[in-house]
Parts: C-alpha cells; structure tokens; sequence
C-alpha cells in the first residue's frame, strides 16, 4: 500500500519518466490520472456517445505503446493532446467527413442557425440550484460541440485542456495566427448561442 501512495505522490513529469523506464505502475498511475480527462474531452468533441469510451481507450492505448516515444517529459501534455486530436480526425475520416476548412473571412461561419438548437432540457429536476449548473454544463457542451471541428479543437485544447496558441498550432497543424482566429470566432459564437441562460 505505501508503494501505491508513492505514485499518488508524484508529479506527471516523474510519472512519465519512470514510464519510460517500464515502471508498468508510473504508466498505470499516468493512465488512471489521465483517462478522466481524455474522456471529458473527447465528450466536448464528439456528440456520438458510444465512440466516447472507444477513442478514450484508442488514447490510453497509445500513451502505453509510445510513452517510450516522447523526447521530452515535459511535453507530455502537448504530445498526449497531439494523441486525441489525431483520433478525433481519424475517427471523422471513419465516416467519410473532413473537418471544414474555415477561411478566417468566412461569412457562413458566422451563421446564427448554429445554436437554434439549444434548449434547457429537464425544467422539473431538482434541486434547484444543482440542477441549474448540471443543465447549464449540457448546454454549453451542445453549443461547443455544434462549432465547426476547427473551432471546436481549438476551444478544448485552450478552455479544456489549458494548452498555450503555440502547442494548440502544433497540435492542429495550424498558424499561431489561425489558432487565436478560431478561438476567437468559437469565443463570440458560444456568447452569441449561450447569452440567454448566462
């Protein structure tokens, strides 16, 4: 048990390390301490409910294969979001779709159909209050994910995952320039969609 804790204990980085030295419980602890968050997060990008848990378990799998891989520890979370945005592009190709390719002066992308959707589901839940903040979260996670792929991605990785413009531009093959573009158009059509329950 103490052992256990010991993992508990340690930093990402640390965990990383030993992973890479085939600690097989650093990576197991990495793992456990990631999966939640890879889950969420591929929640934000995809409305199809059962490939959630399949493009979270693809991830975790290819940390645990390539975590020998990675040159720099530090990096960790730039490369493991490298990991997902590549299945959640892979996983649209799957279906015979490509992620639209925004032009920054697009005029359809400003196109206010987008949120005509969004309805507070269950106005007889209660508590009242707890209700409100778990219905508030549906909301906003059908808003994000009815953003165009591009701008959805950038959102998570910046909102979500707290990567930087520099590691979301890495991360999407994209310009620093487009990154902070996509961020800020998803920014106002989020307010736009969500200024009437907030």
């Amino acid at each position: 048990m103490p052992e256990k804790l010991q993992y508990k204990k340690m930093s990402i980085e640390e965990l990383v390390i030993l992973s890479q030295q085939n600690d097989l419980k650093a990576l197991e602890e990495l793992i456990r301490r990631e999966q939640k968050n890879i889950f969420t997060t591929f929640s934000y990008l995809t409305q199809k409910r059962e490939n959630i848990a399949d493009l979270t378990q693809e991830a975790l799998l290819r940390i645990a294969k390539n975590i020998r891989n990675l040159k720099n520890p530090k990096n960790f979370k730039s490369w493991l979001n490298q990991i997902v945005t590549n299945l959640f592009y892979d996983e649209l190709r799957k279906f015979q779709r490509r992620p639209e390719v925004l032009s920054i002066d697009d005029e359809d992308s400003e196109n206010p159909a987008f949120c005509a959707k969004l309805q507070l589901p269950d106005k007889k839940c209660k508590p009242h209050e707890k209700c409100i903040s778990s219905e508030l979260e549906k909301i906003i996670k059908m808003a994000i994910q009815q953003l165009p792929e591009p701008f959805r991605i950038a959102i998570i990785l910046r909102e979500l995952q707290g990567l930087s413009y520099e590691e979301i531009a890495n991360a999407t093959n994209s310009s620093i320039g487009t990154v902070k573009s996509r961020i800020a158009r998803a920014r106002g059509r989020l307010q736009d969609c969500l200024k009437s329950y907030i």
